[in-house]
């Protein structure tokens, strides 16, 4: 008889009965997916594989496929001056990897921004497009405009989260779901710069093949010489061709040996580059470390140094003088309707200088104009800002020579004062309306940059755009005073008032319009003035003494006498400050007018006439 209840026995039978169930179902439940698995084994096995596929599961252990596994990581591990020689040298269809071919369609950004990374290379350096285009590309890139959309489309994004679709350029409000900047790497970018350098030196224009030499010479340690030497064959630009000679004479300086060293710095010499002049310095640096140094090539070097800071130093005056020369242009502008106010009608105008601020003011208010209404002719908003300064400041000229300054004729302190508290005033009303901080006024896009003189001097663009801007306004000054019945009856009036009016003058409408031409003159230098220099409340603090003292010194009411005192004041003002510094050469300035004065007190030309004073 069994020691355990009959109910015991019959719960361990039930769970064996249940696990042995439990391990049959697993079984079977594997012996099922073995099987369905070896019949999709046997079913792949039985299914060819396509070409592609099996040529490259052969190709991946063949000894020619181990080669050019070997030979990628090789050339992974290549330098940067050989991969750039490379793309200088040899032909695209030799350096461009195998790839599958690049979307014909669009122009030569587009296709670039829908390739990968092997075909962007391939194309960088074998550019499909123009150099043109290239530049375009650059730019983009550099302002960090340029994106892919997730379907390889091409889109622009400007700095105010405007999107722009490429190339038309119209504004869009449907976002790519997967927008991505398009930027570069290293390897990229230096493929970039000597793309460019390829297509600019294949150009038909002189100036193109002229910066593509440039981007050579900034680069000069990852150049192959046979690309300078073989630009130097054909060339026939005189300017592009003597760069080119500057540049492969470098490349001798660098790698040749003493013969051809010394006849490089024959050709260096003729060089004002400070890149140049570096290389020399630094190879007599390192040949005083050399006691077998070549007697000849130390002579050679010498002399070339000696020539090179020469015309360096030479084009460095240049520079300085015609800086002094755009300083003196603006002492002038501001300067010649000081001239005719306070030798016409004797008025000490403290308010000049807020009427160059208003002029500068105009330009910023027409610019704005141009931005919102007339976008595609923004880059023209100075031709516009030009009369709308004039105007503007003549207005408020006139207004103010009527209310303020007429009733104080012939008391100059009264209309000093007065007229320091206009500009008291409008200095209050500017802050009031635009805001105390400066605005910014943009250069038009045909004056940016500079016109490259040589490798060390560059005139900008703004600055001779000034200097022209004020030979004509004083050119058409004289011409209005001399040649026209107004100009007439200003010169009567200033020499003798009371016989103008005895012949029929009228001298408060001369007064009235003469005010309005000195207001106007100063509304033409504040529209010149903001395209060199900030423009806020307080711009016409900055120039109103050195208008006095160029009015002074050149005598009341004298145009010439204007003019030779703005270039001598401005000249000498900026020679002295690269001497002793900006304030130094201001007081000392000021020590030479006031000698110059007590010599001279009615300035270089005095007025003529019976009557003045």
């Amino acid at each position: 008889m069994s020691p355990y209840p009959s109910f015991i026995y019959a719960f361990i039978y039930d769970a064996q009965a249940s696990g042995f169930n439990k391990a049959f179902s697993a079984v079977s439940l594997s012996l099922s997916l073995s099987f369905v698995l070896l019949c999709l084994a046997f079913v792949l096995a039985l299914t060819p594989l396509p070409a592609s596929a099996a040529d490259t599961a052969v190709d991946s252990h063949s000894p020619a496929n181990t080669v050019a596994i070997t030979s990628n990581l090789a050339s992974d591990d290549k330098s940067l001056l050989t991969q750039n020689a490379q793309s200088l040298t040899t032909p695209a269809a030799l350096t461009s990897p195998v790839t599958s071919p690049i979307n014909s369609q669009g122009d030569a950004i587009e296709q670039f921004v829908a390739a990968d990374f092997s075909q962007r290379q391939a194309m960088l350096g074998q550019w499909p497009g123009s150099a043109e285009s290239l530049d375009t590309l650059v730019e983009l890139i550099d302002n960090d405009e340029l994106y892919q959309g997730n379907g390889g489309q091409t889109y622009l994004l400007n700095a105010d989260d405007e999107l722009f679709t490429y190339p038309d350029r119209d504004l869009t409000d449907e976002w790519p779901s997967d927008l991505a900047q398009v930027t570069l790497t290293n390897a990229l970018r230096s493929a970039l710069v000597f793309g460019q350098a390829k297509v600019k030196l294949d150009s038909d224009d002189p100036a193109q093949r002229l910066q593509a030499v440039s981007i050579l010479a900034d680069n000069i340690e990852q150049i192959d010489p046979a690309i300078v030497s073989a630009a130097a064959v054909r060339e026939d630009d005189a300017e592009v061709s003597a760069a080119l000679s500057i540049l492969e004479a470098r490349l001798d300086f660098r790698d040749g040996d003493v013969a051809t060293q010394i006849a490089a710095l024959d050709v260096l010499a003729d060089s004002d580059s400070p890149q140049v002049l570096i290389d020399v310095k630094q190879a007599l640096a390192n040949d005083n470390l050399d006691p077998n140094l070549d007697p000849n090539l130390e002579t050679a070097l010498l002399a070339a140094e000696a020539s090179i800071e020469r015309r360096i130093s030479i084009s460095t005056w240049t520079g300085h003088l015609f800086t002094g020369l755009s300083t003196a242009s603006i002492l002038l502008l501001a300067a010649l309707g000081l001239a005719i106010t306070f030798g016409l009608l004797g008025v000490i105008n403290m308010a000049h200088g807020e009427l160059i601020m208003i002029g500068a003011y105009a330009t910023y208010v027409v610019q704005n104009l141009f931005q919102a209404y007339l976008p595609e002719m923004a880059s023209w908003y100075l031709l516009a800002a030009i009369p709308s300064a004039f105007l503007v400041s003549a207005v408020i000229g006139m207004v103010i020579e009527r209310i303020v300054i007429r009733p104080l004729y012939g008391r100059e302190l009264e209309t000093l004062l007065a007229t320091f508290g206009i500009s008291l005033i409008l200095m209050q009303l500017i802050r009031m309306v635009f805001g105390a901080q400066n605005v910014e006024v943009s250069n038009v896009s045909w004056l940016s940059g500079a016109y490259q003189v040589s490798a060390s001097l560059a005139l900008p663009y703004n600055r001779i755009a000034i200097i022209g801007f004020t030979v004509i306004i004083l050119l058409l000054l004289v011409y209005l005073l001399n040649k026209t019945r107004f100009g007439l009856f200003v010169r009567a009036v200033t020499q003798n008032r009371q016989m103008a009016r005895a012949v029929g003058i009228s001298s408060a409408r001369i007064d009235m319009l003469a005010f309005g031409l000195g207001s106007g003159l100063a509304g033409l230098a504040g529209c010149a003035l903001a395209q060199v220099g900030n423009v806020g409340p307080s711009l016409g603090q900055t120039y109103i003494i050195d208008a006095f003292l160029v009015v002074v010194v050149g005598g009341v009411g004298q145009v010439w006498g204007a003019v030779l005192a703005s270039l001598g004041l401005g000249v000498s003002g900026t020679v002295l400050e690269i001497g002793i510094g900006a304030v130094l050469a201001k007081i000392v300035l000021l020590v030479l007018v006031i000698l110059f004065i007590q010599k001279r007190p009615q300035g270089l030309f005095a007025l003529k006439g019976r009557f003045v004073d």
